[in-house]
């Protein structure tokens, strides 16, 4: 993505909002007054039409009671099965094989409980050392219930140099004794994208499968899964998808693996014409819904409801070029207006590598983060230097990055961090 004539004026960040195309939907989200948020990569915004969606599930508990499961606005029974055919075209799935359900911790368990079989040499599971912990325990978990000790069978592929993956480096990882590897599509902290398509082919080629994680993608870079042949997937819907906090996740499960038993079972895993059967022999879905395990948390799902309406307005292809266009001109800012205030860009230049944030690194950054947050301004900050700055395409301006780089100029030219303590908050 090239800006044409880049300036670093306001008059600039003016003319492009007038060309963004998807410049309306800044008026679908509750934006503070005085505030510039610039963390929908940990935390989307609330939209009115989520809004809407969750007072409408509430009014179909009310007036409805238990029968809310097949009446109102929302039926609940269907209600997993509806959202995963909304969310399909933004993972590259086909609706059997995208579901709404639990969390992205729960849903991984499930996942690696189903897929990963030792037998034989095959007996380790591969990631990366730059994915997000809570990955790692769970995968720590699922070797020590398979009686493996963690610390010989979760393979961690190193980084060169801290920031990034490379994708010879993780294929050459790919040995006989690997029975499933787990990645992230982007890297949490310097929002690198992983080569998807070639990660897969290799881990097949080798008779390994291969499942990612989709956290910091979903909802701003499209996906084509079923097309690249990944065997599952899974994310959570409240970073970009706008769900809301602690919102239900989601996950894809190719449909090559239809009618394999869950390893994690439970009543929502059930073919959904056996359901009320009330059988002890679990029939379960010939769909991405056998991987569901309990009752659809329905207050927590109604808002992406409302959310996916959006996506699917504005096209997840439109949202990724406003995203990359966005992005590059933060960095361009931050490279022409604070080239020798000591940040580093450390994301990614190249479009087919970058997600949707950009990150920042500076040695004063936790104390940077509170002086923009002083500033009105809400970014991310990532032990133990890194600013997150996520320009949202559905409700970030070209004028809204414009004033957070200026006010990081203000910030290093006053020198206005030092008064705060270079460490995280509780909540980082």
């Amino acid at each position: 993505m090239h800006l044409k004539n880049f300036e670093g004026t306001l008059k600039y960040a003016k003319e492009l909002d007038k060309e963004d195309s998807l410049a309306q939907f800044r008026e679908e989200f509750y934006l503070k007054p005085g505030s510039i948020y610039m963390d929908g990569n940990s935390l989307g915004l609330l939209s009115k039409r989520a809004e809407r969606t969750l007072l409408e599930s509430l009014e179909d508990w009310k007036e409805y009671g238990i029968d809310g499961w097949t009446e109102g606005k929302h039926p609940w029974f269907f209600m997993a099965e509806n959202l995963g055919k909304k969310l399909a075209p933004l993972v590259g799935g086909s609706a059997e094989e995208v579901i709404v359900t639990g969390s992205t911790t729960v849903n991984l368990h499930q996942l690696v409980s189903t897929f990963y079989h030792p037998e034989g040499l095959r007996t380790k599971i591969l990631a990366d050392e730059l994915t997000f912990p809570s990955d790692i325990y769970a995968l720590q978990s699922q070797l020590r219930i398979h009686g493996n000790n963690p610390d010989t069978h979760l393979i961690r592929v190193k980084s060169r140099d801290g920031r990034f993956l490379e994708e010879d480096d993780i294929i050459e990882a790919m040995d006989e004794t690997v029975a499933l590897i787990v990645l992230p599509t982007v890297l949490y902290r310097s929002g690198q994208i992983l080569d998807i398509k070639r990660l897969t082919a290799e881990a097949h080629r080798r008779g390994i499968l291969i499942g990612f994680d989709a956290c910091h993608s979903a909802g701003s870079i499209p996906h084509y899964f079923s097309e690249w042949g990944v065997d599952f997937a899974f994310w959570c819907n409240y970073k970009h998808l706008n769900g809301g906090p602690g919102g239900v996740g989601g996950l894809f499960v190719n449909r090559k693996h239809f009618g394999r038993m869950p390893g994690l079972a439970g009543w929502f895993s059930s073919a959904k014409e056996k359901q009320f059967d009330m059988e002890h022999t679990l029939t379960p879905a010939l769909s991405a819904g056998a991987f569901q395990i309990g009752t659809p948390h329905v207050l927590s799902v109604a808002p992406l409801i409302g959310s996916l309406e959006i996506f699917a307005e504005a096209g997840i292809e439109n949202i990724r070029q406003k995203s990359l266009k966005i992005n590059q001109y933060l960095m361009k800012l931050i490279e022409s207006e604070l080239g020798d205030m000591g940040f580093f860009i450390g994301t990614p230049r190249e479009d087919a590598r970058r997600g949707g944030h950009v990150s920042l690194e500076h040695n004063e950054a936790a104390r940077i983060c509170k002086s923009l947050k002083e500033n009105g301004i809400i970014p991310d900050f990532r032990a133990p230097n890194i600013i997150r700055l996520a320009p949202v395409a559905l409700y970030t301006s070209y004028e809204e990055v414009w004033e957070v780089v200026q006010t990081l100029k203000k910030i290093m030219t006053e020198k206005q961090y030092e008064k705060f303590k270079n460490e995280r908050e509780v909540v980082a």
